[in-house]
């Protein structure tokens, strides 16, 4: 018998403040936390804006040891990690640590000390045989891309499964399904599961530039991130971690643990299309939406809310709204959807996972968060986006969706009706 996946745990470190409170606070006030990049000088660049994160490591508990062996993103998901086992009550200590797992996931790791340690060895780009005893200590650390998952892993005591999981900008959704699946299955009863990117830096920013996927309004960047209006033109880059703590559902009732939803769905598939490019249609992402609500045991009609992967790009808010329609059919103009990156950018790999702290507090505050900036309709884009407020509505079935470049589409199922079947 397949066991059900309870959300008890919440942890977030997002542009406009670290936790859940100041998280929650910025999405349901509809302001948004883009602002000129201030991590590098970003003068001469296509677009110099992005959402940072206000982050004091040490303020946030981490120790000097920790700040000098991880890159940003790992200090990230750290403090994300641990907040979100405060949150759960769960006394990790008394647990087989064979039984405890940890899903995370990255995008594009460790860029900021990778690129810092390239400028050192490298006389800052000049030097084509670069010094190797120029090198950081803890370069290594940068380089493999497991390094945010075996932290997270150490500092929870998690000698079960630990997974890294690197599917471009549906990371996020793909570590939480991933490790739901691992509780599932009966391979672990607890798993921290969630992703973590810090990307505002100049590789990064130079790399969409050159595709000239992310936005140039410069001059207003509070404005610059719109998903679905018809002025949009690009993404708006950011940062940030968020991770969930999952349990298996009969034994988070035992100890009597909050239990916020269940993770009910999850379903992942590539295009086989285009690097970037999406189809018009929008079939692979309704695949992935179809075949969620399909595990979760869901009706099209019973989705409640959809959290959009709402990128502010031409061809994806297109793409998106065309899969939404195609699997939710005529319920799809009834459903409220609305994308945060409107308000706290596209954190890249990490994003899925702040999307999904989202869903799970908006089933749990009766708050659907808006979608910031929407002000002129596109034609092609004609659904129920929140445009600028939050709304109260009450919702037990949240659907969240993300697209990734290689072709990725993920969609995650939340359910909230375990909180009644007891």
């Amino acid at each position: 018998m397949t066991r059900r996946v309870a959300v008890t745990g919440l942890g977030v470190v997002a542009p406009g403040g670290a936790g859940v409170a100041a998280f929650w606070r910025l999405l349901t006030s509809g302001t948004t936390a883009t602002r000129g990049i201030t991590l590098f000088d970003a003068e001469g660049f296509r677009s110099r804006i992005a959402a940072e994160c206000d982050f004091d490591p040490i303020a946030e508990g981490l120790t000097p040891a920790e700040c000098a062996r991880l890159d940003r993103h790992a200090q990230l998901g750290l403090v994300a990690a641990r907040e979100a086992v405060d949150d759960s009550g769960i006394e990790l200590a008394p647990l087989n640590p064979w039984r405890i797992g940890v899903s995370m996931g990255t995008a594009v790791g460790s860029t900021i000390r990778l690129e810092e340690g390239y400028v050192e060895v490298s006389g800052s780009g000049t030097e084509w045989l670069v010094d190797p005893s120029k090198a950081a200590p803890f370069l290594y650390h940068a380089l493999v891309p497991s390094t945010l998952s075996a932290e997270v892993a150490d500092a929870v005591g998690a000698r079960g499964p630990v997974r890294t999981i690197s599917t471009g900008c549906t990371s996020g959704l793909d570590a939480v399904g991933y490790g739901a699946a691992l509780i599932e299955d009966g391979t672990a009863d607890v798993v921290v599961a969630g992703a973590a990117d810090a990307p505002v830096s100049p590789i990064t920013v130079a790399c969409f530039d050159a595709i000239k996927a992310t936005s140039t309004r410069n001059d207003e960047p509070e404005r610059a991130s719109r998903p679905f209006d018809a002025m949009r033109d690009g993404f708006v880059l950011g940062e940030g971690a968020a991770a969930l703590v999952l349990e298996d559902l009969d034994r988070a009732r035992r100890r009597g643990a909050t239990v916020y939803c269940e993770v009910a769905g999850f379903a992942t598939f590539g295009n086989a299309h285009h690097m970037t490019g999406l189809t018009a249609d929008g079939v692979e992402m309704a695949r992935a939406i179809t075949t969620a609500l399909r595990w979760a045991k869901a009706a099209p009609d019973e989705v409640g809310y959809v959290n959009a992967h709402g990128s502010s790009t031409k061809q994806n808010d297109r793409h998106e709204t065309a899969a939404v329609k195609r699997s939710l059919g005529q319920h799809a103009y009834r459903t409220p959807m609305s994308s945060i990156k409107s308000m706290v950018g596209h954190s890249l790999g990490a994003i899925g996972s702040l999307e999904l702290v989202a869903c799970v507090l908006a089933i749990d505050r009766s708050v659907v968060p808006p979608t910031a900036n929407y002000e002129h309709r596109d034609p092609e884009c004609d659904l129920d986006y929140v445009p600028g407020a939050a709304r109260e509505q009450g919702v037990d079935l949240v659907l969240s969706v993300g697209s990734g470049f290689g072709g990725f589409q993920s969609a995650v199922v939340l359910d909230a009706r375990c909180r009644r079947a007891r």
